[in-house]
Order: C-alpha cells, then structure tokens, then sequence
C-alpha cells in the first residue's frame, strides 16, 4: 500500500519519506551546499528524524545544485579566522553527533555525487553504502592544503573505503580524484553518465527500500564493528545474528522465493 510522503525542510537540507525510502537533500546548491553552522546544526536534526522514522528501509543522500558538496566553508572562517577554534568545537558537535546518528542507521545508504565533492563532504557521502558517482565528478582533500587535520569522520570513513596508506596519502597530499580514480581506489562504487546520475541513484534506493530490511541492517553493524572486534567474538556475533534473521519473515520469503523460482516480496520484517 503507498504511504502519503511525509516532509520536513530546514535551511540547508531537505528530507521526504515515502514507502520506506527517505531521501534527504543538500538544497544549499547556489551556495555549493557549504558545512556551516547552520548546515551541522540541520544535518543533526535530520539524523535524528531519521533515527525516529517508524517503517524506514532505505536512505538516499543527495544534493542540489551543480556541486555535492565544498566542504567548509572558508567565507565564514575568514572574518574570525583568528578565533576559530571555539566556531570549530561548536560546528562539530552538531555535526559528528549527527553523522554517528546518520553512520549507523540500520538500512542502506544510497549517496548520488555530482560536480565537485570536497573535504566533509567527500567523508559524508564515504560513510554511505554505495556511492554512484557522475563521469565528470571531482573528489578532493583540501585539509593539509588550508594547514587544517580533518574532521567529519575523514579519518575512519575513508580508511574504511581507501585502506589506510592510500586514505592518508589522500588527506596529506590533498589530492583530487577523478570519478573513474575514485571508483578505482574504493571511494566511489559505480560511476555513471551525469545526465543518468539522479535517476539511477534512486533506481538502486528503491530496489534497497524493497529487500531484506533486518539483513541489510545486521550487514551494516557487523561490518561497522568487525575492525574492532576480535575474531572469535565476531564470529560468534555473526552466528547469533545470522540464526536470529533466519527466523524473520524475508528470510523464510527467500527461502521460498528461491525453490519456487520467483522473485522475493520482501516486507523488511
């Protein structure tokens, strides 16, 4: 049964939810959809509406304008450029409060990238599932180039993507990616023409919003835990778990859907 779509607007983003799907918008894009104070303050709020979203399947994250995302924003460091570390911790509290929200939510997390792509914004969209990419995408590190560390989980996400050598060099070198280099080192999964970007990007979320919704979830907080946890004791999380989805509904449909040679109706439960 279709759902009327529910919709919330702040400032610099943009969340509808229908059937399942959310999908959540960078509407900043004549400004290049900038990680200011008021972006980390929206992005907190949106990760926690999704957190408390009854019925929710999938994510995908997605951006206005010709350009995902500058990063920072350098017009506002400017002025108080002196004086940046307290705008700093303020920024951040929203913001990694909100991407640990955002980074483990049970369901897959689709992101669509387009134009340029820099700093936070390339550890946004690396903390997402899968990421298709457009052609002509630029993926860029411009920390050390401002004499900045990194923040937004830079240093987890993409190390989780990149492996941790090819990461750091990303960062320490502020490198810039092409689509096709960022898909060869992990970055980016798929890359597809720009004009098809949008429209594949939520092909792949809605085939998402219609699987396995309790598989997908338990995937995502084994593999978000595996590289601190020992072996023997992800071993027995793995068996734990795979024998508690064995007993779920969309386990037994597949089951079924596999003998009898048809397509799975999965229904997330």
């Amino acid at each position: 049964m279709t759902q009327q779509p529910s919709q919330t607007a702040t400032t610099a983003l943009a969340l509808e939810v229908q059937d399942g799907l959310a999908i959540v918008t960078l509407t900043e894009g004549a400004r290049g959809n900038p990680f200011d104070g008021t972006f980390c303050h929206d992005f907190k709020l949106i990760a926690a509406q999704l957190c408390d979203t009854q019925g929710l399947r999938a994510v995908l994250l997605k951006a206005a304008g010709a350009n995902f995302s500058f990063g920072g924003d350098l017009k506002s460091f400017h002025p108080v450029r002196e004086n940046l570390a307290p705008l700093v911790r303020q920024w951040t509290a929203d913001l990694h409060m909100g991407l640990q929200r955002f980074l483990r939510l049970p369901v897959p997390v689709v992101c669509a990238v387009q134009g340029f792509a820099m700093g936070g914004g390339v550890a946004l969209l690396a903390g997402c599932d899968l990421v298709l990419a457009g052609a002509s995408t630029k993926f860029g590190s411009a920390f050390a180039q401002l004499g900045f560390s990194c923040d937004s989980g830079s240093s987890a996400v993409l190390t989780a993507r990149m492996g941790a050598a090819r990461a750091r060099r990303f960062v320490l070198m502020a490198e810039m990616l092409s689509a096709a280099e960022a898909q060869a080192c992990g970055l980016a999964d798929q890359v597809v023409a720009d004009d098809k970007l949008q429209e594949e990007a939520l092909a792949l979320a809605r085939r998402l919003a219609n699987g396995p919704t309790v598989a997908y979830g338990e995937i995502k907080r084994l593999f978000l835990k595996a590289p601190t946890t020992s072996l023997e004791t992800l071993l027995e999380d793995e068996a734990v778990t795979l024998a508690r989805v064995s007993a779920t509904a969309d386990a037994q449909e597949g089951i079924a859907a596999m003998t009898e040679r048809r397509k799975p109706r999965f229904l997330g439960r």
